[in-house]
Parts: structure tokens; C-alpha cells; sequence
């Protein structure tokens, strides 16, 4: 028994380890990110018509098709029979995967005539790598099957594994559905079919929909041949076979329904059930807010298009940008996209570097969204316009590549310097409170720790605050760099040149006066060193941004009389705006701040946990006449 007990805990223990990093590093949007919707559809039963198409909408109500409403894939090229139906998109856990699954048939060889379906996956909505599967040759014990049908996908949490579900009829019985799970790489599945529902009536049912609510499972499905309509049962484990089932049907017509989809809407509480009413060409779209009762609401819904048994994803603005840059932009659509946050995701206190190497610019963020700032790698994002960010992935991981400081991933810098011709980059980080190096070829990386922390106690005369938030600084009257840091304190030092080190007989302490927190920034203009800092603490509202100029990069550093240059501005729903960086974008006066605040909208209401869900914004940054900073007006 003890052994059983010490077996089934390292199972757990491996599961649970498995798990989590396959969460850790999340790459694209989330919720607050989400700007808009994919339809993916089919449109009817002609040949020309059993293909993928998309749609796009800003709102949720109004869709128009893109590529004239034209297929985005090929369907001979990606399925056996020629034909594919009943397109069901997923975004997958690491937030910039999408999966597709369909059914791989044309209706004209007879609905019992189809045996499989096709797995696609793609990084962009625009490329997919595809694999159709037949499951009489896949699988053993299949002679006697006779159709499959409207597959979908879910992430099961409880396996660490994508599920894929979907309807199949053997012989003269009932269609079922079933479910296995899909290979890492989405190309076919590694474990054999198995029932995931069937009625307590035993008869059939297809077009099963899964979504998760608070821990419920609630799966929609069609009954098939025994009355017409849609039902609901509802699990809080995806294969334990033990659903609820509820009385009537969820459709809200006396008209045929088939091929249900629940979707969110985006910033909201409320989700949208919508269904084929194949006999009229038509979809009907119903509301709710629990996923029990629902409202027609066809009056609100406009679409260019007349679609087939589909399904809607949420969409970030960039990927709506990539989708109609590829597509082309419907003319009575509009994308009034807000230009804040520039990244999706939760990052905060950034940093921001022009490479000349690259001629990109770079933000280095910290990886945000871990409760009590518990991130621990990494990332970069590349740009050629300011306006558009590529994430470049992880470029170091404290559990991996830093034994001395394996914990708290907080508030990078990073400066280029030309080393014999060529440039490097030189990458201050937090890790464990203390402050590192890492040195690469190259601004995406990889970045190799120098071995040990660079600052890892207190200058002079300090006893309280954190050695964190280094700032690098190239000095262009001297050469020289020199890194500034801490909390509680600002303090600096010359770096020596290999950067890597400080001359510690010339480290200072600078700070400027009470208001001083921490994320100090360092930039030179018109014969004035200006150093910016945040006041307050993260989680506050009241986060902001004060600046002190001086004459010398060791200060002294004089505090203007109005030195607040950016705060928030509850009008627009904006707080906690700190932790900056500056560019000046290279051979001109154009410069811009670049900071992190609470997440829009819903920061303000999370308490403490809005200071480590934060989001990376930028703004124009001014000056006056006389040199002085002009306040900052934080913008969406």
C-alpha cells in the first residue's frame, strides 16, 4: 500500500511539474488584449462550397468574410476526400498557437460516407501544417464505421493534453461521441478512441461543443434522429462519464438546428450560443449570462455572408491587423485599433533599446502575471515601426541558466556597445533581489550569465530598501557607462569596460529626495543628464513618474518644482503608470516614454494582483523651451 501511495504522488508530481511548464511561458494575448473575432466556417453542400473560410468582426455582431468570402485553405490539398466541413478553431494554452480540426468530407459521396477527419496547426492564422487521418487505418476495430463527424478541441487541464472530440457511428447503432488526445505536435493522436458521451436514453448525439466555466465543463450537442434540438450536460471532470443532463433544448426556434458554438464575448461576462438552422440558410445567434437561459438576438447581427456549422475565436488586434493586411480589410468594417498596450500580455517595468546591429528597436520587459511577482525568465520584443511587436521569445531563464538568482525575474536593462567591430549586448538583470549580467551576440540573444551576481549588497551608508531595477547608462561627452540601481536608494557606479563589472570605488549614493521608489532611467539631452524615477509602490494607483535633471552623470541631481510627468488619469480609466524607460529615436529629437500600468480596464478592481498584472504602454515624450520635461498625457 505505501508503495502504491509513493507511486501515485510521484505520478502527481510529474504531472503537476509537466503541467506547469508547459504554462510558463505564456506568448500571446490575453483577455484585455482580445480586440476583436474569427469566424471560421464552411458554406454549404456544394464540392466548390466544403472548404474553410473566415470572417472576421470587431464586435462580436457584425462579421465580414475574408478573401470575398472565398476559401483560405485548399481543401484538396489538405484532405483525403477533397472536401472538409465543420471548422472548429482553438487558441492553444501558450497563447499563440491555433489548432483547427475538421471534417474530412463532401456530402455528394452520401453522409455515411467519410471515415476521418484533418488536424491543422498553425503560429499565425495564415499557415497550417496539416495531417487527415482515417481512422479505419489508424485504428484497429473500426470495420464496421460508417461516418465522423464535426470533431473539436479542448485543453483537458486534468491530463495536460489537447482533446479532441467528436461523433462516430458504427453499424446500425447510435452516433457517440468520443474523444483522444492529440501528440505534441498536433499531426495525430496517441491514445486509442474512447466514449467521452452518450445520453442515459442511449440514442444520438453529434455537433458536441465544450466550454469551461468555473470549473464545469458544459457541452453542447445536437440529438440526432430522435427529436431536433440542442441539449446541454454538464461534468466537472472531462472523463470521469458521469455528466448531468438537462431537460429541453437550449435552441430558441421550432425551425431544425444543427452545429451549436459558445463563445465569449470579449471584456465580458456574457456568452453567445449560436447554430445553424440549416433548413432556412440562416444562423441564429442567443445570448446569456450562465450559460442556461438565452435570448435571441438576430437583430443585432449583420454578416455578408450566409456560413455553415462554425466556430469564433477571440482575436488581438495585431492579429486582426495580420489577418486583413493577408486577406485584405472589408471596406464597411473599421479597425480604430487603440495603440495602448503595445504588447499583448501581461509585462511590465520595460526597457527599451534602438539596436544599430539590427536597425530594430527592442522592448525587454519583465514577465508579469505571476502571483506575488513570481516570474521567472525573461523576453524580448523586436519592432521596425514602434508600432508592430514581434516576440522574440525567452531570452533567459533564471531556472535554467542563473543558479545564483533562480526566482523573481524583475526589471531588465540592456545597453549595445561596439567590442572590436562588432556589437554586443550587455543585459542587467533581477534575479533573487540581486542584480546580474548577461552578455550576447545578438539583441534577441542568446544571453549567457556572466556566472555571478554584480550587485548583490547594499553601497554605504544604506541599510534599508532592495538591490533591484538597474538602469545602464552611456555616457556620450565621457565613454564611459555607468549603472544605476535600487529601491528605497538610488545608487550608481562606473562600470569597468568589459561591463560586466563596477569600479566599486566609485559608487555613489544619488537619491533625489523622498518621493524616490525605485526604476531609475538615465538619458542625455542638450547638455542635461536627466534622471526619471517612479514614486510609490506598483500596486498603488498611484504609481507615477517624477524626473530631476543635473549637470554630470553622479549628480548632484536638482528636483524641479513641477517634476510629476506622468500619473493616471481616472477619466480614462488609467492608473498606475510607472516604471519607464525613454528612446529618443536615433538622429532626431523625437523621444518617447515607455511604462507600464495597471491592465485595462479591469486592473483597478484586482486589489494588490493588479501590481503584478500589468501591461507596457508608450507615449510621446516632450520638452519645453527650457529643457524641462512636459507632462505626459497616458493614452489607449
Amino acid at each position: 500500500m505505501k508503495k502504491n501511495i509513493i507511486l501515485l504522488l510521484t505520478l502527481f508530481l510529474v504531472h503537476v511539474t509537466c503541467f506547469i511548464y508547459a504554462q510558463a511561458y505564456r506568448n500571446g494575448p490575453t483577455e484585455k488584449d482580445f480586440a476583436g473575432y474569427l469566424f471560421a466556417y464552411f458554406k454549404g453542400n456544394a464540392v466548390a462550397d466544403e472548404a474553410v473560410c473566415f470572417a472576421i468582426s470587431t464586435d462580436g455582431y457584425t462579421y465580414r468574410a475574408l478573401n470575398g468570402n472565398r476559401p483560405v485553405l485548399d481543401s484538396k490539398t489538405i484532405s483525403k476526400t477533397g472536401g472538409v466541413r465543420d471548422p472548429h478553431i482553438l487558441r492553444a494554452e501558450d497563447g499563440k498557437t491555433f489548432y483547427m480540426v475538421l471534417t474530412d468530407m463532401t456530402s455528394s459521396k452520401g453522409w455515411d460516407s467519410n471515415r476521418g477527419m484533418v488536424l491543422l496547426k498553425s503560429q499565425d492564422l495564415l499557415h497550417w501544417s496539416h495531417q487527415a487521418i482515417d481512422f479505419q487505418q489508424r485504428f484497429s476495430g473500426q470495420e464496421d464505421l460508417k461516418r465522423v463527424w464535426a470533431p473539436q478541441t479542448i485543453f483537458d487541464s486534468a491530463a495536460g493534453k489537447y482533446m479532441v472530440y467528436w461523433s462516430m457511428q458504427h453499424g446500425n447503432g447510435p452516433d457517440i461521441i468520443y474523444y483522444a488526445y492529440a501528440n505534441k505536435d498536433f499531426t495525430d493522436f496517441e491514445t486509442e478512441p474512447k466514449v467521452l458521451f452518450v445520453p442515459k436514453n442511449g440514442k444520438s448525439c453529434i455537433d458536441g461543443d465544450i466550454i469551461e466555466k468555473n470549473g464545469l465543463f458544459y457541452l453542447f450537442y445536437k440529438t440526432e434522429g430522435h427529436g431536433n434540438g440542442i441539449k446541454l450536460a454538464m461534468t466537472d471532470s472531462l472523463t470521469s462519464g458521469k455528466w448531468i443532463e438537462q431537460e429541453g433544448y437550449k435552441q430558441q426556434t421550432k425551425d431544425a438546428v444543427e452545429g451549436s458554438s459558445v463563445f465569449k464575448r470579449n471584456q465580458s461576462d456574457q456568452y453567445i450560443l449560436m447554430y445553424d438552422v440549416y433548413g432556412k440558410g440562416k444562423y441564429q445567434f442567443c445570448i446569456s449570462d450562465d450559460l442556461d437561459r438565452f435570448k435571441v438576438i438576430d437583430q443585432e447581427i449583420d454578416m455578408d455572408f450566409h456560413p455553415r456549422h462554425g466556430t469564433i475565436i477571440p482575436l488581438s488586434r495585431e492579429e486582426l491587423i495580420q489577418l486583413t493586411s493577408h486577406w485584405g480589410k472589408p471596406k464597411d468594417i473599421p479597425l480604430a485599433l487603440k495603440r495602448n498596450p503595445v504588447l499583448d500580455g501581461f509585462y511590465a517595468d520595460p526597457d527599451i533599446l534602438y539596436a544599430h546591429k539590427t536597425q530594430k528597436y527592442y522592448i525587454y520587459p519583465t514577465s508579469d502575471g505571476f502571483d506575488g511577482w513570481g516570474g521567472f525568465y525573461f523576453k524580448t520584443f523586436s519592432s521596425t515601426d514602434l508600432i508592430h511587436w514581434r516576440d522574440e521569445g525567452v531570452i533567459l531563464d533564471l531556472k535554467k541558466e542563473v543558479a545564483w538568482g533562480p526566482r523573481h525575474a524583475w526589471a531588465p536593462t540592456v545597453t549595445e556597445k561596439k567590442v572590436k567591430g562588432d556589437y554586443k549586448y550587455y543585459y542587467y538583470f533581477t534575479a533573487a533581489q540581486k542584480i546580474g549580467v548577461a552578455i550576447a551576440d545578438q539583441p534577441t540573444g542568446p544571453f549567457k550569465d556572466s556566472g555571478t551576481p554584480l550587485i548583490d549588497f547594499k553601497p554605504p551608508g544604506v541599510t534599508g530598501g532592495q538591490e533591484i531595477d538597474p538602469a545602464v547608462f552611456n555616457d556620450p561627452r565621457s565613454g564611459k557607462s555607468y549603472l544605476y540601481w535600487g529601491n528605497g536608494y538610488l545608487a550608481v557606479a562606473e562600470l569597468n569596460t568589459d561591463m560586466i563589472s563596477i569600479k566599486k570605488n566609485t559608487i555613489k549614493v544619488l537619491t533625489p529626495d523622498k518621493t524616490f521608489r525605485e526604476g531609475v532611467y538615465v538619458i542625455f539631452r542638450n547638455g542635461i543628464y536627466y534622471f526619471l524615477w517612479s514614486e510609490d509602490d506598483t500596486r498603488s494607483e498611484n504609481y507615477r513618474v517624477r524626473y530631476g535633471t543635473s549637470t554630470s552623470p553622479y549628480g548632484p541631481i536638482q528636483v524641479p518644482e513641477n517634476n510629476l510627468i506622468l500619473q493616471k488619469d481616472p477619466a480614462k480609466g488609467i492608473y498606475g503608470t510607472g516604471h519607464n524607460s525613454v528612446l529618443q529615436v536615433p538622429g532626431t529629437d523625437e523621444w518617447y516614454i515607455v511604462y507600464h500600468r495597471f491592465n485595462y480596464p479591469n486592473g483597478i478592481k484586482m486589489g494588490d494582483a493588479a501590481g503584478f498584472h500589468r501591461e507596457v504602454c508608450m507615449d510621446r515624450l516632450y520638452f519645453d523651451a527650457n529643457g524641462q520635461i512636459v507632462p505626459v498625457i497616458p493614452t489607449h
